[in-house]
C-alpha cells in the first residue's frame, strides 16, 4: 500500500515486546512507548518514550499520522480518541492489536482512512487474525466509498448517494455495476463477486426499473436530469485518462 505517516502506541511491557517485534518491519514507522517499558524495546532506533500523559499523546499523535495502532484496549482507545473526532473524510485510520498479537481490530476510518488495508498488513506479518466489523468487509462485498481507489479512480455522488447506495449493496439489494472505461481488475476479493450485482457493458443495457441502484464507472458527462431522475441511487467512478 501507499506509504503513509504510522504511529504504534503501547503502553503495557506485553505491548512493548509487541512493538518490538514489528519495529523492524516496519522501519518507516514510529514506535511511541511509555517509559517505564522502553526497556523491552531496545535498540529500536524508530521507538520512543511518551512525554507526559498518554491521554496528551494521543492528541499529537492524531493530528500528526495517518495511521495509529494501539497496542492498548479498544475501550480505552475509544475513550482517548473520542475528544479527537470529527469526520470519516478527515480522521486517521486507527487500528487496535490485543496485548499479544493474536487479533487486529479496525476501529476508526476503515475504508476512506485506510485502517481495514492496514489492519490486514499487520496481521500477515504477525500471522494474526484480522476482526473486520465493516460490512462490506463482512460480506464479502463492495465497498462503494473506495471502489477502484487503487486505480486512481475518482468518486463523483453527493454523500447522501454514497451512503444510501452503499446500504443497498450490504443489504443485497438487486445492483447494476456499469464499466465503460478503466481497468477490469477492480475487484481484489478472493470470493466471487456477489449474485446482487450485476454487471453490464454500457449504461444503455440497464434497465433501472430491475435495479435497487447504479455503480458507473465511466468517462462520459452525467447529465443533470440524470441524477434527478435516479435521485440517490446513482454513484459514478472516473477512472484516471490516458
Amino acid at each position: 500500500m501507499t506509504k503513509q505517516k504510522v504511529v504504534f502506541v503501547a503502553i503495557t511491557k506485553s505491548g512493548a515486546q509487541l512493538c518490538n517485534r514489528l519495529a523492524p518491519q516496519f522501519p518507516d514507522a514510529d514506535f511511541k512507548l511509555m517509559a517505564k517499558v522502553m526497556e523491552h524495546c531496545e535498540g529500536q532506533p524508530n521507538c520512543s518514550a511518551i512525554e507526559g500523559s498518554v491521554k496528551q499523546a494521543v492528541g499529537d499523535v492524531f493530528a500528526a499520522y495517518e495511521q495509529l495502532v494501539f497496542v492498548v484496549s479498544i475501550g480505552a482507545v475509544v475513550r482517548l480518541i473520542a475528544p479527537h473526532l470529527k469526520s470519516k473524510e478527515t480522521d486517521p485510520g486507527v487500528v487496535v492489536i490485543d496485548d499479544v498479537g493474536d487479533f487486529v481490530i479496525p476501529v476508526l476510518s476503515g475504508h476512506q482512512g485506510g485502517a481495514n488495508a492496514f489492519a490486514e498488513e499487520i496481521a500477515a506479518k504477525l500471522e494474526a487474525q484480522v476482526v473486520f466489523t465493516t460490512a462490506s468487509e463482512v460480506g464479502k462485498t463492495i465497498a462503494v466509498d473506495i471502489l477502484g481507489r487503487e486505480l486512481g479512480w475518482e468518486v463523483v455522488a453527493p454523500k447522501v448517494n454514497l451512503v444510501r447506495v452503499a446500504a443497498d449493496v450490504v443489504n443485497q439489494e438487486k445492483i447494476a455495476l456499469v464499466q465503460e472505461a478503466g481497468g477490469k481488475d477492480w475487484w481484489t476479493r478472493s470470493t466471487p463477486i456477489p449474485t446482487n450485482i450485476t454487471l453490464f457493458e454500457s449504461f444503455e443495457e440497464v434497465d433501472m426499473n430491475q435495479f435497487k441502484s447504479l455503480l458507473w464507472i465511466t468517462d462520459r458527462e452525467v447529465p443533470e436530469s440524470l441524477w434527478s431522475d435516479l435521485k440517490e441511487r446513482l454513484v459514478v467512478y472516473r477512472p484516471p485518462k490516458g
